[in-house]
């Protein structure tokens, strides 16, 4: 005997915490902009991040 299958599919907001799409996209975007603003600094500073921020 086959069993019923449900009329109508509940629309679920996804989660805006924890380990999802929308978290795995917000967190690349800003590894992005870090990673361009890094480069940034070393290009017009003529010196690594590491001296910029006075840590070598």
């Amino acid at each position: 005997m086959t069993q019923p299958q449900p009329t109508i599919t509940p629309k679920l907001e996804e989660p805006k915490f924890g380990f999802n799409e929308y978290a795995e996209r917000l967190n690349g975007r800003a590894a992005m902009i870090g990673f361009a603003l890094t480069v940034v600094i070393e290009y017009v500073s003529n010196q690594g991040v590491l001296s910029w921020l006075g840590l070598k």
